[in-house]
């Protein structure tokens, strides 16, 4: 490890309710003091945001680090806070987004066009505004061909690729209820995923090590946003590949193949053959190769699973506080995202405490001397993803790390 992060000045949970009074009561429930901060942090927060939005990009309509992402956080604002103030905000936001779509072949959430209308498509039906709804949607689904096309062109991680669009379809459907989107169209795009990875591991010949095998930019990345570990937290969802069998055939060993490639310190590689055990990122590192970990522990119930996920935990304890800033991306609030999920899956204390520090550290906003992101106010990279951080801690059973978790 070098040093990218802080050292942590907290001091760790020692497993007395005494530790933890302060952050959350003996049942998990986030006390009245530090819901309280949480909330005008949130607030203050918000105001600086806004400000600094003026000077954004007109045109970025995205969700990492566009107009769509804003509006994101203001339609997650309102189902925390019930205040219809703020679903009126994410309707400003994501029209801008809709009007400077990029009509480019990008179809992911995250970075493409699926993103802002999928985000419309829910706050439209928040409003009681069926029609405009439905046309969202319509216009989502109308790229599903060209995602099952199977042509080499489009690639299969979470920021540019067929995951990134298959999110758009599961967050439209989780966030209105039932299937709004047949479950035939998730099963059809993990169908393709599964041949495309099935062909690339035959390429490389190691289908021995791992049947499946996915790149991007011709490298094997391993974290959640462009790499395996993220493809296959998808894969392992209840319903999303048709043949179980496929699950435990080509899918576990394949994860099982990820978990060889663990440093000593219990973080990951960026990529495949890369030995340097620097980064402790949401996109590439231990803390967003958590949530396949866990997702195999629930899937498997092999218990490696539920240890290797909890040494990602020790890890973004020990290297999370990154000098990058408070992000979500590659910063303090998307690694405490890795306690949330430990914590929901265990529901150990220990996991909740460490969260709360995080977040403690993340309302000394700039205080620290990290740096200032490209896009300083954006969700992704900004200010927009440690507000949505802040206000999720209130709801900690509930907190899933945004555009990815399920």
């Amino acid at each position: 490890m070098d040093t990218r992060a802080w050292k942590n000045p907290y001091a760790d949970f020692d497993g007395s309710p005494a530790c933890a009074q302060a952050f959350f009561d003996p049942h998990g429930k986030i006390s009245g003091g530090f819901a309280q901060r949480l909330s005008s942090k949130v607030s203050e927060l918000l105001a600086v945001m806004e400000n600094g939005l003026r000077s954004a990009d007109p045109r970025d309509c995205s969700v990492y680090t566009g107009w769509a992402g804003i509006a994101l956080l203001y339609l997650h604002l309102h189902d925390i806070f019930k205040e219809e103030s703020f679903l009126h905000k994410a309707l400003d936001y994501v029209s801008h987004s809709l009007k400077c779509l990029t009509q480019r072949r990008d179809v992911t959430f995250l970075c493409g066009d699926a993103g802002p209308l999928a985000v419309a498509a829910v706050v439209y039906s928040r409003l009681h505004r069926v029609q405009e709804a439905n046309d969202c949607i319509s216009r989502l689904t109308q790229y599903h061909k060209a995602v099952v096309d199977g042509s080499g062109a489009l690639p299969d991680e979470l920021l540019y690729g067929r995951v990134g669009y298959l999110y758009s379809l599961v967050f439209v459907n989780q966030q209105l209820g039932g299937d709004v989107i047949p479950v035939q169209f998730l099963q059809q795009i993990s169908e393709i995923i599964l041949a495309s990875g099935d062909n690339l591991s035959r390429k490389f010949r190691v289908q021995n090590q791992s049947p499946l095998m996915f790149e991007w930019y011709q490298e094997q990345y391993v974290g959640a946003a462009h790499g395996l570990s993220g493809i296959y937290y998808f894969l392992m969802q209840p319903g999303f590949v048709s043949a179980a069998e496929h699950v435990h055939r080509l899918v576990k060993p394949s994860v099982d193949h990820v978990c060889r490639l663990k440093f000593p310190s219990g973080n990951y590689p960026p990529c495949i053959g890369d030995e340097r055990d620097l980064l402790v990122h949401w996109c590439h590192g231990s803390p967003g190769v958590v949530y396949m970990l866990l997702q195999a522990h629930k899937v498997f119930g092999v218990p490696q699973y539920l240890e290797d996920a909890l040494q990602c935990g020790e890890v973004v304890w020990k290297w999370g506080l990154l000098k990058k800033g408070y992000g979500l991306c590659h910063g303090a609030a998307g690694n405490a995202y890795t306690f949330l999920a430990l914590y929901r899956h265990t529901q150990d204390p220990k996991h909740l405490y460490r969260a709360c520090a995080f977040a403690d550290w993340c309302m000394n906003y700039g205080r620290h001397g990290c740096r200032t992101p490209d896009t300083p106010f954006s969700l992704f990279e900004g200010m927009a993803g440690t507000i949505y951080f802040l206000a999720d801690l209130l709801q900690p059973f509930k907190a899933k790390f945004p555009a990815f978790e399920v």
